[in-house]
């Protein structure tokens, strides 16, 4: 199942987002979630006694989490036949959750690992290989699909990091690594935005990364549940291609499959002697080549400026887009 949220493209200013589910593997068609509730509930009123799920409107994935729902449940309302499915091409896509509780980025690629720690003429520590390590982003700067960026103030570096991310959906703590997917309601692609100005100075005191990361996050362009990947399991991840395109070059390619750790682990790790709640993201890192930091001299030349366009895409995942603009005035 892909979800996403949508709304008209020419829709009116502030129109809500509504939650839809793709009809077809490309995310061509879509169903408005809502609509499918009430087309099911008028051929059979007994179910909204039944089931919560058809008890109150469908508005979007945050408020479905907040009622204790998981994801998975949303397929029943597939059931429902789709007598107008919405065209892709007269849909914008908003971020799969608008306003996650946290972002936990980890660091779990170790070629791009080994590219960072070389260039500081070092081999990647010991303890990189024992503890999945992560630093918390910030949620109040999300993006969705579409949605333009722009480098923060005194910075001239601004970078792309090809990620996948998952999604919590269920409350769990000191969850282990063997069952520690079994809190994940989807997967979507993550571009954890950098400055990389700003992180050079920022890490000479051994903290953060800051401002350096938190100014954005594109997430998107849907959310896809475990079930879609089962077949492709490789290792501790996916046998997907990652890439990244910048004016329509390809730049980056890696694999999801080689992540040294899988979700799991990173749940084990994250979810000690705390509770992660539904609508927590959890990020992978970087897959390697994943940003200019590690490619740039060879591919591009350059951070990037306004006028580029980047796009990210992870086969079955999608394709996730941004605009680089000038950093608006205040």
């Amino acid at each position: 199942m892909r979800i996403a949220h949508v709304r008209e493209r020419h829709a009116p200013a502030g129109a809500p987002w509504r939650l839809a589910a793709a009809l077809d593997g490309e995310g061509s068609e879509w169903m408005d979630l809502d609509v499918a509730r009430r087309t099911l509930v008028a051929a059979d009123p007994r179910i909204a006694h039944n089931s919560p799920l058809f008890r109150q409107p469908i508005t979007t994935l945050d408020a479905h989490l907040a009622a204790g729902m998981r994801i998975a449940a949303l397929a029943d309302l597939l059931e429902a036949d789709a007598e107008e499915p919405i065209d892709a091409s007269v849909l914008d896509f908003g971020p799969p959750i608008l306003e996650p509780p946290s972002l936990r980025d980890f660091y779990a690629f170790e070629q791009h690992v080994g590219t960072m720690w070389e260039r500081r003429g070092m081999e990647i520590p010991e303890a990189w290989y024992r503890l999945p390590i992560f630093y918390f982003s910030n949620t109040s700067e999300i993006r969705g699909q579409g949605d333009a960026v722009w480098a923060p103030a005194g910075s001239q570096e601004l970078d792309y990091e090809l990620e996948v991310a998952a999604l919590i959906d269920t409350p769990v703590r000191d969850l282990d690594a063997a069952r520690g997917e079994e809190a994940i309601g989807g997967y979507m692609i993550l571009n954890d935005w950098s400055a990389r100005d700003l992180q050079r100075e920022e890490t000479t005191v051994r903290l953060g990364p800051a401002k350096a990361k938190d100014f954005a996050s594109s997430i998107g362009p849907w959310l896809v549940t475990p079930d879609e990947l089962a077949d492709v399991r490789r290792e501790k991840g996916y046998d997907l291609a990652m890439t990244v395109s910048v004016n329509g070059d390809e730049l980056s390619r890696g694999t999801w499959a080689s992540s040294h750790f899988s979700f799991g682990e990173m749940v084990e790790r994250a979810s000690a002697d705390v509770r992660l709640r539904p609508g927590d993201i959890l990020g992978s890192g970087t897959v390697g080549t994943g940003c200019l930091l590690e490619i740039k001299d060879e591919r591009l030349g350059r951070y990037l400026e306004p006028g580029d366009t980047v796009t990210l895409a992870v086969e079955r995942l999608g394709t996730l887009t941004s605009p680089v603009v000038e950093r608006p005035g205040r």
